[in-house]
């Protein structure tokens, strides 16, 4: 039987961010989505999928979802068969200045959450999430619209903190040994192609993708490249 496949999404997305993954793949190997409900912290998501998943299986997690999957990797290594990373960091908040102006942009979507609501903290958030020549387009731009709808303000302060709170992933970059794909759209301007080239460089047999007209929110802008992509390293050994 082929390997289980466990997809991550992440901050305030849901399956459809994986939505032709999962179409495409469960019909090869059985495939699931994470939810993470009300969690605030990336410990307790990792310790949630290592729960939900069965006892060996394949992991790929996006964005926030590839940070949950670096403390799946720490808690039980021996578990993953696969691991793939897709626009996605390591590092803890920066020190000073620099994780202070995080901080303060993740409140600010966070207070336009509680004021005008998921919707707008949507639309406000994903102009800087896609490739530019994406945001005319309208299927695309409405998909990621209403996943974030479906979403609370409070999951939105929950997973804010557990990004705020993140630990330094450095150490399980290193330890990793299973196939490891790192993909990034070429474009991501929200966690850049040079950090994948940084994290891929820190994975033993680890092969690196990027993804051409492409920001941050890959599965849903380039799909088909994503899911082939994804296909090639569940074929590796």
């Amino acid at each position: 039987m082929p390997t289980p496949l466990i997809l991550v999404p992440g901050l305030v997305c849901d399956e459809a961010v994986w939505a032709t993954q999962l179409d495409a793949l469960r019909r090869e190997r059985p495939t699931r989505v994470i939810d993470h409900a009300q969690l605030d912290s990336l410990v307790a998501m990792a310790h949630s999928v290592l729960r939900e998943a069965p006892e060996h299986f394949a992991l790929a997690g996006h964005s926030m979802g590839g940070r949950i999957a670096l403390e799946v990797m720490r808690l039980a290594p021996q578990r993953v068969t696969h691991l793939a990373l897709l626009d996605t960091g390591y590092e803890a908040l920066a020190p000073g200045p620099a994780g202070a102006e995080e901080a303060a942009k993740r409140h600010a979507l966070l207070a336009i959450a509680n004021t005008q609501g998921m919707r707008a903290m949507g639309v406000a958030w994903a102009r800087g999430m896609v490739h530019p020549d994406r945001l005319d387009d309208i299927q695309l731009m409405t998909s990621v619209h209403d996943m974030i709808a479906r979403k609370t303000p409070a999951q939105l302060a929950a997973q804010i903190r557990a990004l705020l709170a993140r630990p330094d992933a450095a150490d399980v970059l290193a330890s990793i040994r299973c196939p490891t794909l790192v993909l990034c759209g070429k474009q991501d301007a929200w966690s850049p192609f040079r950090r994948h080239e940084d994290i891929a460089a820190r994975i033993a047999n680890s092969a690196l993708v990027g993804v051409e007209q492409c920001g941050h929110m890959s599965p849903m802008e380039q799909p088909d490249a994503i899911t082939a992509a994804l296909r090639n390293w569940l074929k590796s050994s």
